[in-house]
């Protein structure tokens, strides 16, 4: 496909529609423009992840992921989200975006989804899961189900603090781990437990490649 510049991925995913009241035991972050776009021009113009590409979003939320794969060519999308109004609000944003026909937005629980769900059904899984602050683990949990449906990469954020514990569980999974970038998420004050404005946590953007790394990509 042609080349879209950062930029301009970036643009077309502001301005999405959001949760007006998120859910703090799914802990539900809003995946910023900028990170989207980061995550998903890398995917495809590094490592061709996604043009023509099968791709799923875990825990979709508002549906960012998912509908910036299908602004970049991907043959079909499909975010899968426990929430309901997390899925009503992926369907919005896709519809608004004219990228309905590319997305599907499926309710289920992620945790679950290798007794409901074809294994390696998709050629390439992006997200950014739960990061394990409320439900310890969580995000291995999400980390494993991911792998299980991808044939080709996983692209997932981690908090730094937890990146030698998720480098050593691929490694045990045999699987190929690699930190291609590391980001500021900017937490803005969501919940009324927060006391700030927003918090700035350092996460890792890792690749997770299941076919051998071709020049160590």
């Amino acid at each position: 496909m042609a080349s879209m510049k950062l930029k301009t991925l970036q643009h077309a995913l502001e301005d999405i529609e959001t949760f007006d009241n998120p859910k703090i035991e799914l802990e539900q972050y809003t995946t910023s423009s900028h990170i989207a776009a980061c995550i998903l021009h890398t995917a495809q113009f590094v490592y061709n992840d996604i043009s023509g590409k099968c791709v799923a979003d875990l825990g979709c939320g508002s549906g960012v992921l998912c509908i910036g794969a299908a602004l970049l060519g991907a043959q079909y999308c499909a975010g899968f989200d426990i929430d309901p109004s997390a899925i009503s609000l992926s369907v919005e944003n896709a519809a608004d975006r004219d990228v309905s026909g590319q997305c599907d937005f499926i309710l289920c629980d992620v945790k679950k989804i290798d007794k409901n769900m074809q294994l390696k059904a998709f050629d390439t899984v992006i997200m950014n899961p739960p990061f394990g602050t409320r439900e310890r683990g969580a995000d291995l949990i999400f980390l494993k189900m991911a792998l299980s449906l991808a044939t080709e990469a996983v692209y997932s954020l981690h908090k730094t603090s937890t990146r030698q514990h998720v480098l050593s569980m691929a490694k045990e999974l045999g699987v190929y781990a690699k930190v291609i970038a590391e980001l500021r998420f900017d937490l803005p004050a969501s919940y009324k437990f927060h006391r700030r404005d927003s918090v700035d946590v350092q996460v890792d953007l890792i690749r997770f490649a299941l076919r051998v790394p071709v020049n160590n990509l």
